[in-house]
């Protein structure tokens, strides 16, 4: 196998993609995937403090992360991109237009896959693209998760969570090995 790309995409890529990168990057290492986040208005940065401490919490490696502006070159590359809110997805769109069936939010694909292993990612990625348009339409906040900037600590948790579970989903969407 190839090596599968897998691009998250937030705001400001230190709260929300970095989690959801690290812990994917925990359950399908290299060099079968490659995981990376990037943010539609980030800045190089080192990750936020609080994400730091509970993204160690959940088994996350924290070493080493900077957060990166979103480019057109990092959506070209990937075989999968996951915005954690419907925004995130338009914008990787807007930058790549030929990226639309690889591009989903987290919620989305795990929904649209039902959460299990249809073969191999690449497949996957197909099926979930396939069934978009037949699928009933959520509201915005069941396929996102929210942006915990300005929240309290607990508000931080809680969408780590939030995006632990969405990454645990994925994980079994992706395995290649049964």
């Amino acid at each position: 196998m190839t090596t599968f790309e897998v691009l998250f995409v937030c705001t400001g890529n230190l709260h929300r993609s970095p989690v959801a990168e690290r812990l994917l990057a925990a359950a399908l290492p290299e060099p079968d995937f490659r995981v990376r986040s990037a943010g539609t208005g980030a800045r190089p940065a080192p990750m936020d403090p609080l994400t730091s401490e509970i993204l160690t919490e959940l088994g996350g490696d924290t070493r080493e992360f900077t957060a990166r502006p979103l480019r057109a070159g990092q959506i070209e590359k990937a075989d999968l991109v996951l915005g954690l809110e419907r925004c995130h997805r338009e914008a990787v769109v807007r930058l790549c237009p030929l990226a639309m069936r690889r591009s989903f939010t987290l919620r989305e694909f795990v929904r649209l896959t039902d959460g299990t292993r249809s073969g191999t990612p690449h497949e996957a990625v197909r099926l979930a693209a396939s069934r978009r348009g037949l699928a009933v339409p959520r509201p915005d906040e069941s396929d996102g998760i929210a942006d915990p900037v300005g929240e309290r600590p607990d508000v931080h948790k809680a969408r780590a969570l939030e995006v632990r579970d969405a990454v645990r989903a994925l994980a079994g969407v992706l395995a290649t090995s049964p």
